[in-house]
């Protein structure tokens, strides 16, 4: 009978730090998904996608090109 209550006993407390182990881990894994949404909606914040930037660039270069045109007939006007 005393084994018994020693087995049950023994076995509860594994079971116990299992499912406290398990729980910790399922915790975890939320707090980090939440950490990794907010780190996604950050980065559209600040960040640009390469569609943006190639416009951007073609707007600059544009922008050169007509200011490289001016300053060539600056240039021949004299």
């Amino acid at each position: 009978m005393q084994v018994e209550i020693i087995w049950s006993s023994v076995l509860t407390a594994a079971l116990g730090l299992l499912v406290w182990t398990v729980r910790s881990y399922i915790e975890e894994q939320k707090r980090l998904q939440i950490l990794l949404n907010r780190t996604r909606e950050e980065m559209a914040k600040e960040y640009v996608t390469k569609a943006e930037v190639n416009h951007d660039m073609s707007r600059l270069m544009d922008r050169l090109d007509a200011l490289d045109a001016k300053i060539d007939r600056l240039i021949e006007g004299r």
